[in-house]
């Protein structure tokens, strides 16, 4: 957890006091979205285990991802936001930060049976989703090209999609390698000091006056109103105990690193990106552990 603050820190002091050099941000950002995640991806992946009864915590995610579309498109068009703006919300508040403030804090607060719960999570529910649902976003609100078989095109040439396929037959032949997954593991390790960095010299918190309610809605219902939504699922469908927990907290997770990326990437308001990304793991520190005293 202190890397994410102090990789932040160091981002926001450098954009202040330090001379850097001319395109950093875009190449730290493509390293993270085309090598350290996809490296990360391949290791991980072939360790998961498809268990029946797991299925929560995975729809959890989709079901905060979608109903984050839904919900920001609708008010896109009440508040008449720009397509990029709806893009922008969407995926940031659609993904959540499962994994690097997932993993420690499930682990903290639930130990090891609490961790694999968050496993199942992050790598069946965020990843896929990320990996195809983030692309298909990005590219119908950014207006780069949003026919059918130019975002197919893009889902399928993603470099984190092409991962996740491989990671899958991978897994089912008996995994890599140690040495090979020792490699994987230690560039993709790189991913998030190199992201929060990044997200340090791009922050901003002074925004334009009208996207400080987009920040609010957006936060509001990646920290409060996903996680309600999923807590209803869970209770309706008769799930309880740590699954219950973790899958909830695991929605209410803050926005993810690589959407806020993404969403630079294809140019979706990254200064609200940013923000709420960095305003969102500040705030999460406090909202989780307050959400898991109140869960079974």
């Amino acid at each position: 957890m202190l890397i994410l603050f102090a990789c932040l820190a160091l981002g926001i002091l450098c954009r202040r006091f330090a001379r850097l050099p001319d395109g950093i941000v875009p190449g730290i950002n493509w390293w993270v979205l085309n090598i350290a995640l996809p490296a990360l991806v391949l290791a991980l992946v072939p360790h998961v285990t498809i268990d029946a009864r797991l299925w929560f915590p995975v729809v959890g995610m989709y079901v905060t991802f979608f109903g984050a579309w839904a919900l920001f498109a609708t008010l896109g068009r009440v508040f008449a936001w720009s397509p990029a703006r709806v893009g922008c919300l969407t995926l940031v508040c659609g993904l959540g930060n499962t994994s690097f403030m997932g993993y420690p804090m499930m682990e903290a607060l639930h130990g090891k049976a609490g961790l694999s719960v968050a496993v199942i999570a992050d790598q069946l529910g965020c990843f896929p989703m990320l990996a195809a649902g983030g692309i298909v976003v990005a590219s119908m609100y950014s207006g780069r090209g949003a026919s059918a078989a130019a975002i197919v095109r893009r889902v399928l040439t993603f470099p984190a999609f092409i991962s996740l396929v491989i990671g899958v037959v991978v897994g089912r032949v008996g995994g890599w390698p140690e040495v090979v997954e020792k490699v994987m593991l230690q560039i993709g390790s790189t991913l998030t000091p190199l992201a929060l960095f990044s997200v340090g010299l791009q922050f901003r918190l002074h925004l334009q006056r009208d996207q400080i309610g987009a920040l609010a809605t957006g936060l509001g219902w990646k920290l409060l109103l996903a996680p309600l939504v999923v807590y209803g699922m869970g209770v309706a469908a008769g799930i309880g105990g740590l699954t219950l927990t973790v899958g909830v907290l695991q929605a209410a997770m803050a926005p993810m690193i690589s959407a806020a990326i993404l969403a630079d990437q294809y140019d979706l308001e990254p200064r609200l990106a940013n923000t709420m990304l960095g305003a969102g793991i500040l705030l999460c520190l406090v909202t989780v552990p307050l959400g898991n005293m109140l869960l079974p």
